[in-house]
């Protein structure tokens, strides 16, 4: 069986793939739009200007927020969160569930945590070895402990926490922008360029 570390780094490389597809994704959407529809099909100088304009305005925007929602670090418990050295080795060393929990509850007892188990049990996660705050979830992807995770996006190979949040919020938003924009600006090119074809079609076959 090959070692954890080389499964985890396989891992990591494969999940830049869902991320390369929407990149290439737009890419063809931009040569599409710009150099097939803009500059190569539109004839008026003043249609061809303002959806340039408009489309590099939400190119720009739908480019940004998915490469902040990528690259920003969703946020991580600070230190005050993880067990001292000498409360580790005695949480280690403990066997029995309830004077782990004690060790807990004294770590814990100046922190800002109000949320616990179902069992009023402290928060802990024996993999980062730190107690939870509200909200933190530990990611099984990203292997490390996020704060107010909401999930973990194949599309940006990143968890949505604090910290890249509003970031994710503005990608869907201004996906949808360009979608919609690009959708409607090409509509009526689009149902030009198929009549004409199925009229071309009919016109040979009779």
């Amino acid at each position: 069986m090959a070692p954890a570390h080389v499964l985890r780094c396989c891992q990591r490389v494969l999940g830049w793939i869902p991320v390369l597809f929407i990149t290439l994704v737009v890419c063809w959407s931009y040569y599409a739009y710009v150099l097939e529809l803009c500059i190569y099909t539109i004839r008026s100088d003043t249609e061809k200007v303002i959806y340039l304009v408009f489309f590099h305005i939400f190119f720009i925007l739908f480019v940004w927020s998915y490469w902040k929602t990528i690259f920003s670090c969703p946020a991580n418990p600070s230190k005050e969160f993880c067990l001292s050295k000498s409360d580790k080795e005695l949480y280690e060393k403990e066997e029995r569930q309830e004077y782990q929990q004690e060790i807990l509850r004294r770590a814990a007892k100046d922190l800002p945590i109000y949320t616990t188990t179902a069992t009023n049990a402290i928060r802990y996660c024996e993999r980062c070895q730190l107690i939870k705050p509200d909200r933190c979830h530990h990611c099984s992807t990203c292997d490390v402990c996020v704060l107010k995770m909401d999930h973990h996006c194949p599309w940006v190979n990143n968890c949505v926490g604090f910290s890249n949040y509003k970031f994710f919020l503005l990608f869907l938003m201004y996906s949808l922008l360009y979608c919609l924009f690009i959708a409607g600006t090409v509509l009526q090119y689009f149902i030009r360029f198929w009549t004409v074809r199925i009229c071309y079609c009919v016109i040979v076959l009779h």
